[in-house]
């Protein structure tokens, strides 16, 4: 028998935090745009441009050049309706890109407006390919930009097509708190940049049931108002709006 000793088995690592669900999440969105803005710069070095509230970044029916990256602020996307009237149809935040509604025809189909202070990324698009042919990385950000824009905008049809009124309102809310905690923002007070109008006209609601809808889930305990402005929300628990919109999805599917 060997007279070598054999050492003691090192005593177990200590399991580290578990991470929750939501706050995996979080980072991995965090990381995945800031990655996204520094691979931009470093490759195409786009001009920044500081936009204010009510600022219109691109315009329907201008000629497409450029494809533009939030880099901070909200914008919002609006088109016409057949009978003139202004339609918001999408909200955009920090990381999303705009204007791919101009890549087909060669013109902007939707104008993009800043909701409140915020930079802008301007990155010409002829520049944007001729770096991807060198660089297949962009190429691969480019596809999953697009790919990501339709996802967004299927979820919404969905939300609007199948949802009660109370329950497209909670998950406006929702998806805006989830928006935010994914750039590692505050969710549990929050700012809303539109007014209960525009809110409304997103979502194919009147303002009377949009301030309905507000005063239901504050009922419900999952927002609360605040004593300042009209704007200014409290929102104790995301989760618990999510769950709010499956109870009110659940008898559509049965």
């Amino acid at each position: 028998m060997s007279s070598a000793q054999i050492a003691p088995p090192s005593p177990a690592r200590a399991p580290g935090p578990m991470l929750s669900p939501a706050l995996d999440k979080a980072r991995a969105s965090t990381r995945r745009i800031s990655e996204a803005m520094a691979l931009l710069q470093q490759n195409l070095a786009p001009h920044r441009h500081v936009v204010r509230e009510g600022d219109v970044i691109c315009q329907a029916g201008q000629p497409f050049d450029c494809l533009y990256v939030l880099n901070s602020g909200c914008a919002k996307i609006i088109t016409l309706a057949g009978d003139g009237r202004e339609q918001l149809v999408g909200l955009k935040f920090r990381g999303d890109w705009l204007g791919f509604d101009g890549i087909a025809g060669g013109h902007y189909t939707c104008g993009t407006v800043a909701v409140d202070t915020g930079e802008v990324w301007i990155v010409r698009y002829q520049a944007l390919l001729a770096v991807c042919t060198v660089q297949p990385v962009l190429l691969t950000l480019l596809h999953s930009e697009m790919s990501r824009e339709i996802s967004r905008e299927r979820d919404s049809l969905m939300s609007v097509c199948t949802l009660p009124a109370d329950a497209r309102v909670a998950e406006f809310l929702r998806s805006w708190a989830d928006a935010l905690n994914d750039r590692g923002l505050r969710t549990d007070q929050i700012t809303l940049p539109l007014s209960r109008a525009e809110i409304g006209n997103y979502l194919g609601l009147t303002l009377e049931t949009v301030s309905r809808a507000l005063s239901k889930l504050a009922r419900h305990n999952l927002i609360g108002f605040s004593a300042r402005r009209r704007r200014d929300l409290q929102i104790p628990d995301i989760d618990a709006l999510g769950a709010y919109v499956q109870r009110c999805l659940a008898p559509t599917l049965q």
